[in-house]
C-alpha cells in the first residue's frame, strides 16, 4: 500500500464512522441541543463554565492525546507489522475507544458532572465505588512512572538518527524553557490586560525561539553530576519534582497556559504530518519500507514471547482505547460542555482524532527500513522528515531545516508527555483525597506526595540488563500501563453498562467492548506474572524491578476480579428485582 493510500484510507474510514456511528449514538441517547447541561446548571467560573465547542475540543483533545498514540503504536509496529496496529487503531478507536470516551463523557453529563467512579456507587454500591477509585488509583501511577522514564530518557538521549544527532540536553533546556514561558503566559493573563489572543502571538513564537536556544545552553546532567551517578535517574526525580509543583499549582498559572500551547504544537504536528506524507508520496520521495505482518509472536524487553492476542491491544494503548480518556472526560470536560450534542464532536470525535494521530506516528515507523532508537526518536525523525519535505521547497537548496525540525518534534514529544504527568499527578490526587475524605490543602500536599511515593521508588531501582543492554524503566511498566489503562477503559464500560441497563436502554453495544477489553487486559497480566512465578521456582536471583512488577499485576488482577463480582452481584439484583416486579403486576 502507498503512504499517502494509507492515510487517505485511514481518514476516510475514520471520518464516515465519525458520521455514521456518531449520528447513532446520538439518536440511542437521545442527546438534546437545548442548553440544560451541569456546566448552566451548576456555574461557578470556576469548574462548572460553559464554554464552546471550537474551544472545548481543542482542549479536551490536547489532554486525551499525549505520548501513548506515539509509543504504542511505534512499538506494536515494531512487535507485529505495521497492518496489525493500524487495524486495532482504526477498530478499536470506532467501536471501543470512541464508544467509551462518548458513553463517559454523555454519564457524567446526566448526573451533574460527576465523576465515572460515581456513577459506579450510585448504580452498584459503596464498596465498589471505593474498589474503583483505588484502581483509578494505581492506573495513575504507572502513567507517572511510564511516562516520567520516557521524558527522561529522551533529555539524556545522544547518539545519530539518518536527520540528525539526538539532542537530548538541548531539548532539556528548551522544555525547561518552554515551562518557564508557559508560567509567563499564565501571570500575563492572570494579571495584565493581555487577551489570549496577543498572548499568543507572543508566546508561541518564543518556544520557537527556546527550541533554537537549546543547543548553545544544553543542560546535559551527565557532565554535571558525578561519574557515578546516572543522569536518567536524576532527571527522574527533577521531573517527579516538577510533577509535585504542578499538582499543587493554581490550574491558570501552568497548567491552561501550558496546554494551549502544547494544543497548538499537537495541531502543527498533525498538519506538517499529513502535508509531509502527501508531499512525499507523491514527489516519489517517501515508501512504506517497513513489514505490513511480522508474525504472531515477539519478543518483550526481557526477551521473553509476546503473542500478538492479546500483546497488540494493550501495546498500542491510547491510540485506540484509553480508560484515562474517561478520567479527563468526566472529570473536566463534563463540567464545560455547552449542551448534549457537542459530545458527539468533542466524546467520539475527539478519540477518532486520536486515532488519526496514532495513525500519523506509525507512519513515522513505516517509513523507516532499519528503525534505532526508542520510539521518541522513530517520531522525532519521521515527523522531521516530513516538515521537511514541506519547508525545503521554500528555501535555498544550501539551507535545511531538518535539524531544527528534529529538535522541534523531539520538544513535542516532551511537552506530550508534559500534559500526561501534569494532568495525572493532580488527578492521583484528586482521588486520593476522594478516597480518604481530605479537604485541606495540607492534606492535598501530603495526598501529591504519596501518589508520588511509587513513582519516586520505582526511578530508584537499578535497572535490568538484558543482552548486555540496559533495559529501560518505561519498557519494564508499558505492558503494565497498558493493561491497567485499558483495564480501566473496560471497568468504566461495565460502569456504564449497568447504568444503560437499569435505566432500560441498549447496552449491547458497551458490554461487548467490556467483555473484549477485561478478556485482553487480564490476560496480559497473568502473562506478565507467569515468567515471575517461574524464575522464583527456579530458585533464580530475581531484580527487585521484577518483584514490583509482580505485586502490581496481581494487585490489578484482584481489584479488577473484585469489581467483576461486584457487577455480576448488582446484576443478580437488577434481573430478581425485575422477575419482583412482573410478579407483583402480574398478580394485580
Amino acid at each position: 500500500m502507498d503512504l499517502l493510500l494509507f492515510l487517505l484510507v485511514s481518514f476516510v474510514i475514520l471520518f464516515v464512522a465519525y458520521k455514521v456511528v456518531g449520528q447513532w449514538l446520538v439518536r440511542v441517547f437521545s442527546l438534546s441541543t437545548e442548553e440544560t447541561t451541569p456546566a448552566h446548571e451548576l456555574r461557578d467560573g470556576l469548574d462548572y463554565e460553559p464554554a464552546r465547542m471550537s474551544y472545548l475540543l481543542p482542549q479536551h483533545f490536547s489532554a486525551i492525546a499525549a505520548a501513548g498514540p506515539i509509543v504504542g503504536p511505534i512499538l506494536a509496529g515494531t512487535y507485529f507489522g505495521w497492518g496489525p496496529a493500524w487495524l486495532w487503531i482504526l477498530v478499536g478507536s470506532i467501536l471501543i475507544g470512541g464508544i467509551h470516551d462518548f458513553t463517559a463523557l454523555v454519564s457524567s453529563v446526566r448526573h451533574r458532572g460527576q465523576s465515572v467512579a460515581q456513577l459506579v456507587r450510585e448504580y452498584m454500591n459503596p464498596r465498589a465505588y471505593m474498589l474503583f477509585l483505588i484502581f483509578i488509583w494505581f492506573a495513575l501511577i504507572y502513567v507517572v512512572i511510564a511516562f516520567t522514564d520516557v521524558t527522561a530518557g529522551t533529555f539524556v538521549q545522544k547518539g545519530s538518527s539518518a536527520v540528525a544527532e539526538a539532542p537530548g540536553p538541548a531539548v532539556a533546556t528548551s522544555s525547561v524553557l518552554y515551562l518557564l514561558l508557559a508560567v509567563a503566559m499564565g501571570l500575563c493573563l492572570r494579571f495584565t490586560k493581555l487577551g489570549p489572543l496577543r498572548a499568543k502571538l507572543i508566546f508561541l513564537p518564543l518556544v520557537g525561539v527556546a527550541i533554537l536556544i537549546g543547543p548553545y545552553i544544553p543542560v546535559d546532567l551527565e557532565k554535571l553530576l558525578p561519574a557515578d551517578w546516572n543522569a536518567q535517574q536524576v532527571w527522574g526525580y527533577v521531573l517527579l519534582a516538577y510533577c509535585f509543583l504542578a499538582a499543587m499549582a493554581p490550574v491558570w498559572s501552568l497548567l491552561q497556559p501550558r496546554g494551549e500551547l502544547g494544543g497548538y504544537f499537537l495541531y502543527l504536528v498533525m498538519f506538517f504530518g499529513v502535508l509531509g506524507i502527501g508531499i512525499g508520496a507523491l514527489t516519489g520521495g517517501l515508501h512504506i519500507e517497513q513489514s505490513f505482518f511480522k508474525g504472531w509472536n515477539a519478543k518483550d524487553s526481557f526477551g521473553e514471547a509476546a503473542p500478538l492476542l492479546p500483546i497488540l491491544f494493550i501495546t498500542v494503548a491510547c491510540g485506540a482505547c484509553s480508560g484515562f480518556h474517561s478520567i479527563v472526560a468526566s472529570g473536566t470536560t463534563s463540567k464545560q460542555l455547552r449542551c448534549e450534542m457537542d459530545a458527539r464532536p468533542i466524546g467520539y470525535g475527539g478519540m477518532l482524532l486520536e486515532g488519526f494521530f496514532a495513525c500519523i506516528s506509525l507512519a513515522t515507523l513505516m517509513i523507516l527500513s532499519d528503525p534505532k532508537g526508542g520510539p521518541n526518536l522513530i517520531y522525532a525523525q519521521g515527523i522531521a522528515d516530513f516538515g521537511n519535505r514541506v519547508v525545503s521547497p521554500l528555501l535555498p537548496e544550501s539551507v535545511s531545516l531538518a535539524d531544527v525540525l528534529f529538535k522541534f518534534a523531539l520538544l513535542c514529544f516532551a511537552t506530550f508527555v508534559f500534559d500526561t504527568l501534569d494532568a495525572c499527578t493532580r488527578l492521583a490526587r484528586y482521588v486520593l483525597m476522594e478516597l480518604l475524605g481530605w479537604k485541606t490543602r495540607a492534606q492535598a500536599a501530603f495526598a501529591t506526595l504519596l501518589s508520588l511515593g511509587i513513582p519516586i521508588y520505582a526511578v530508584s531501582l537499578p535497572r535490568i540488563e538484558f543482552g548486555g543492554k540496559e533495559v529501560p524503566l518505561w519498557q519494564v511498566f508499558w505492558g503494565i500501563f497498558g493493561s491497567s489503562n485499558q483495564l480501566l477503559a473496560a471497568l468504566t464500560l461495565l460502569g456504564v453498562t449497568v447504568w444503560l441497563a437499569r435505566k432500560a436502554k441498549p447496552y449491547w453495544f458497551t458490554l461487548g467492548p467490556t467483555l473484549f477489553m477485561l478478556l485482553m487486559s487480564l490476560w496480559s497480566l497473568i502473562l506478565t506474572i507467569r515468567p515471575y512465578v517461574v524464575l522464583r521456582n527456579s530458585g533464580a536471583e530475581i531484580s527487585a524491578i521484577r518483584h514490583v512488577q509482580f505485586l502490581v499485576c496481581v494487585s490489578l488482577v484482584g481489584l479488577a476480579a473484585w469489581l467483576i463480582v461486584e457487577a455480576i452481584i448488582t446484576w443478580q439484583t437488577m434481573i430478581r428485582g425485575g422477575a419482583r416486579r412482573e410478579s407483583l403486576a402480574e398478580a394485580g
